[in-house]
């Protein structure tokens, strides 16, 4: 398979606003005048990545994920359209998420997504799904199907 770099339709990316004083500082991860109602969190987390380790790819049937990326590093996030209905098909987009400069991206089911951690320091990245892990009470199949575990994925980190 062969990827075209390019925008993937229905992938939002936006720079968060950091506002900082004496105190600290302080971002606005998400709003719920700012999203369309089918995106509301369902639940959230938080994960610690270490530096040079990729997580991913991987994608969802029905689920969208809306990650912030926070920084304490730098983060190379690798996206894949895998939906053969969309006019961006076959699309690749990498973002780069700097230290100092979070970033908000939210990634619709068909998206074929990774990342990696490029940076010299542990980094943070919460994830805000519009679905429950394995469902309500943990008792359904996860929506997921995890490339990372084929030898013939199309889908490569490098």
């Amino acid at each position: 398979m062969k990827f075209t770099p390019g925008d993937i339709e229905g992938v939002i990316k936006e720079e968060l606003a950091r506002y900082e004083d004496k105190r600290g500082w302080l971002i606005e991860v998400f709003r719920e005048d700012e999203l369309m109602r089918e995106l509301y969190p369902l639940m959230g987390y938080i994960s610690l990545t270490h530096p040079g380790v990729t997580r991913g790819p991987h994608e969802h049937r029905f689920q969208w994920d809306h990650f912030i990326f926070l920084g304490s590093s730098t983060f190379r996030l690798l996206l894949w359209d895998n939906r053969p209905s969309s006019p961006t098909y076959q699309n690749q987009l990498i973002l780069i998420a700097e230290e100092g400069h979070p970033l908000r991206v939210v990634i619709p089911p068909g998206v074929v997504h990774a990342y990696q951690n490029q940076g010299e320091k542990p980094g943070l990245v919460l994830n805000f799904p519009n679905q429950l892990y394995r469902g309500w009470g943990k008792k359904e199949e996860v929506d997921e199907i995890r490339w990372e575990e084929r030898k013939d994925s199309p889908f490569v980190v490098e």
